[in-house]
């Protein structure tokens, strides 16, 4: 499932939407994708994932 989110890329050094998907581990979410640009690897910190309701 590929969304769109808002990213560095530090190669163009400009803030660009990157199409990724959603990584999970040590219950951090990160966005990972490639900027449509310049090809180079792109991630956003999403936040913690979210607990289970007891």
């Amino acid at each position: 499932m590929a969304e769109t989110y808002n990213g560095y890329c530090v190669k163009c050094r400009e803030k660009r939407d990157f199409s990724g998907q959603v990584e999970e581990s040590n219950g951090r979410r990160m966005a990972k994708g490639s900027c449509p640009t310049c090809g180079t690897k792109m991630a956003r910190i999403l936040g913690k994932a979210a607990s289970p309701v007891k």
